[in-house]
Order: C-alpha cells, then sequence, then structure tokens
C-alpha cells in the first residue's frame, strides 16, 4: 500500500514547553476526514517534520518526538465533531517523564486583525473583527 502525503501550510509555535498549532478550514476539515497532516521545514543538516495524528482510545492531546518529527496525537473522538462544530481549541497539559510539563493547543487559525502578506483566504473569520 502508497503513503501519499500533501504538505499543508500548518503554524506551529514552540515557546519553552508549549507547541501550538493552528490550522486553516481546509486542514481541519483534512484532518478529520482523513486522520493525518504533516508539514517540513527544511535546514542544512536536517528537516523538521511536524504533524498531527488521530489516535483511538485518547481522551486528550498528546505529543511525541522521534526522528526529528514532532506530532501532536488528536482523540478521534473530537476529530469525528470538530470540523461541523464552533470549536476553536484543544488544549491539554502533559506531565512528562522528567516532571515537567508540556502545554499543547490545537487552534482553527483566524484571519489576522493587522494587515500581513500571508494568504489567508482559507483562514476562519475572526470574531474580533468590526465592520
Amino acid at each position: 500500500m502508497a503513503v501519499f502525503f500533501i504538505f499543508t501550510k500548518m503554524k506551529i509555535r514552540i515557546k519553552d514547553n508549549s507547541i501550538r498549532f493552528r490550522l486553516t478550514k481546509s486542514e481541519v476539515k483534512k484532518l478529520c476526514t482523513e486522520g493525518y497532516l504533516q508539514s517540513t521545514t527544511e535546514l542544512n543538516t536536517a528537516t523538521l517534520t511536524y504533524a498531527i495524528q488521530v489516535q483511538e482510545n485518547m481522551q486528550s492531546l498528546n505529543a511525541d518526538f522521534v526522528n526529528n518529527k514532532i506530532t501532536l496525537l488528536f482523540p478521534s473522538a473530537e476529530a469525528a465533531v470538530w470540523n461541523d462544530s464552533d470549536r476553536i481549541t484543544y488544549e491539554n497539559t502533559v506531565i512528562l517523564n522528567s516532571g515537567n510539563s508540556l502545554k499543547l493547543l490545537l487552534e482553527k487559525d483566524f484571519i489576522c486583525l493587522d494587515h500581513t502578506h500571508e494568504d489567508q483566504s482559507d483562514n476562519y473569520e475572526n470574531p474580533n473583527k468590526t465592520c
């Protein structure tokens, strides 16, 4: 069986012990229907891959890092409903083996209120937008 990856525009933000993924409308739909998203960032000496994978038998977000790949694990029960819901964010704080905590966020990506050169045509309408 061949496996094909469609690369996405999903955003990832890492700050200290927190990781946030932001997804456009089509990315949320793809994650909820196909169960997997992946993107990469190339460097001279390695490639960082970041992915979201729908996972059975989970209650909340979790994450793993193997072979230069960060994988955010998303509960299948939530993936079954997220695309059609008004819910914006999923979050969880995981206690690591070291005793430290890791904060995980998965969010729908809104249109920015300030000026940006980024294509935002697939982003969600910002609820703070005033007409």
